[in-house]
């Protein structure tokens, strides 16, 4: 991806950052003691500008637009490796610092970059002491009273694309590298917030070792964190106090969309069910299809069917949506047991289409399981490649129940009117828009009763209750900045900047929204109503 576009970028992103800087700086009072806020995200882009580092230099821009001083943490070879930079199959290898600080030169200022450089001291000591130590151990590891080995075991997993994490000298190698590189990014850390002394820390995706780091050390001082993600709309941002890539509801209790907001969802779920979105700039689909006449055939068959859709096990997201199943293979497991005593219902598992994304192959993946089970040889039981192209919503449609762990097929279904029963901790399951067992036991006893019934009664709420969720997440908390950016062509996933006036840093309503956020505590939200915390999901703030 450097060869196809870094020198282009770099010399469109030049111009347009000086015209930006140059707007800024007559803006900015001089010898201002204002404590500023400050932005890391060392784990979202190398040499091309992916959209959360845009974001995070959109929300720089736009608070400097209004007088509040800025400076941006930036990773100067610190990190050996850094999550981006790792070669899973070659972990020895190096990463590429080159074009990151070619591009973090372009991107920021010098006099509002605050480097962070590898001690090479901590980082060898730390490679010594773990030097033939077991993954277990590596887990477990702490440097100065923090938890370094439980904060790097996300990245570790995704990474390598598995959660099950084999004790093998590639994995302990990687893990190895993260841990010692988190331990020397613990001291510059702690060196750089104590003499900045921040009122807010701005981060990435707040998951991966890096920020995640961040964020421990800042609590730690009592620094109020926000960290982004990307948003649930096209070329949209998602900012929050909490856990960005859960994603916190803000939706009123009483929420009921209007006939207007109504027919707008509705556009977006014609576009979305014919398979045209695209999620972080990638578009899984080119087509889909409607069920094929083979699979038609066989749902006669059987009095009933069932969709079963996992997520990517890898994703960093997981490490919230365990909570009653240790892991979702462990909930497949669970899955499997109940089909061999249903031989009347058809379970169709519909395996995610980011599976097998070129570059970011799963090494644990749904479909290896399948095949590796007594399911791939029950009548009952079939599979759909992550890479055919035949309809989910065409699958759920079909199916009397819908069986998800956290995935947002399982909002989705609920939209449909199909009946969910989640698994695990979803964003969506913080209100009432699907079943959700708070035990094991329990989940099996519902999926039995579920299975057994005649017909499924569905809470009226659940279809209102997830259309007014899906209608928040689209078009209330995904702030648009389709304004200032614009998708990089041939590479998925990046993006450019658009050419815009600077005054519209101060203008955008989106951009508006984010200052408020940072600087007067407000919810990064279109929507100014009170959040909604259902009764029975006030205790599950700590899962």
């Amino acid at each position: 991806m450097a060869s196809l576009g870094q020198g282009r970028l770099r010399r469109v992103l030049a111009p347009q950052i000086a015209a930006v800087e140059g707007y800024l700086e007559a803006l900015e009072p001089q010898g201002s003691e204002e404590r500023p806020i400050v932005f890391f995200n060392a784990s979202t882009r190398i040499h091309t500008l992916s959209l959360n580092a845009a974001f995070s230099m959109l929300a720089s821009w736009a608070l400097r637009a209004d007088r509040v001083p800025v400076r941006h943490l930036v990773c100067n070879v610190g990190l050996q490796p850094c999550v981006l930079g790792t070669d899973r199959r070659r972990p020895e290898t190096h990463p590429p610092c080159r074009p990151c600080l070619a591009l973090s030169q372009t991107l920021f200022p010098e006099k509002l970059s605050v480097r962070l450089r590898l001690d090479r001291g901590t980082y060898l000591e730390v490679l010594q002491e773990l030097a033939g130590k077991p993954l277990a151990d590596l887990a477990q590891w702490e440097f100065r009273g923090r938890p370094l080995g439980e904060l790097c075991l996300p990245s570790v997993r995704w990474i390598l694309r598995r959660h099950h994490l084999t004790d093998s000298p590639p994995t302990t190698g990687v893990y190895r590298g993260y841990l010692a590189s988190a331990a020397s990014l613990t001291l510059e850390l702690e060196s750089a917030l104590s003499r900045l002394s921040p009122r807010a820390l701005a981060l990435f995706n707040g998951v991966f070792y890096p920020e995640a780091v961040a964020r421990l050390i800042a609590r730690e001082r009592a620094i109020p964190v926000v960290t982004h993600e990307v948003g649930l709309a096209a070329i949209s941002a998602f900012f929050t106090r909490g856990e960005a890539t859960f994603r916190q509801a803000t939706l009123s209790a009483s929420r009921r969309l209007s006939e207007e907001e109504d027919r707008r969802l509705d556009r977006y779920l014609e576009d979305r069910f014919r398979g045209s979105f695209s999620m972080a700039g990638i578009r899984f689909w080119e087509r889909m299809d409607s069920i094929p006449e083979w699979l038609v055939d066989l749902r006669r068959r059987f009095r009933q069917m069932v969709g079963v859709f996992p997520n990517v096990v890898f994703d960093t997201s997981q490490v919230h949506a365990n909570h009653i199943f240790t892991d979702m293979m462990a909930w497949l497991d669970d899955v499997a047991e109940t089909i061999a005593g249903h031989p009347e219902t058809l379970f169709v598992f519909r395996a995610h289409p980011d599976e097998n994304r070129p570059g970011k192959e799963s090494q644990e993946s749904v479909a290896a399981w399948f095949r590796g089970t007594a399911l791939a040889r029950l009548p009952n039981a079939i599979l759909i490649e992550p890479r055919q192209p035949i309809s989910s919503y065409e699958l759920i449609r079909q199916s009397k129940l819908v069986l998800v762990y956290s995935s947002s097929v399982g909002l989705e279904a609920s939209v449909l009117g199909a009946p969910v029963l989640c698994a695990g901790r979803a964003r969506y399951t913080q209100v009432p828009s699907v079943y959700r067992p708070k035990t094991r036991a329990e989940y099996s006893s519902q999926l039995e009763s579920l299975l057994r019934a005649e017909q499924i009664e569905l809470p009226q709420e659940f279809e209102r209750t997830a259309r007014a969720f899906l209608y928040a997440e689209l078009f209330e908390e995904s702030l648009d900045l389709s304004e200032f950016l614009e998708p990089m062509a041939g590479a998925p996933g990046m993006v450019e900047f658009r050419r815009f006036s600077p005054g519209r840093l101060a203008a955008s309503q989106s951009l508006q929204v984010i200052r408020r956020g940072f600087i007067e505590g407000a919810r990064f939200s279109m929507n100014e109503s009170p959040p909604y915390v259902p009764s029975v999901e006030r205790g599950d703030e700590g899962d």
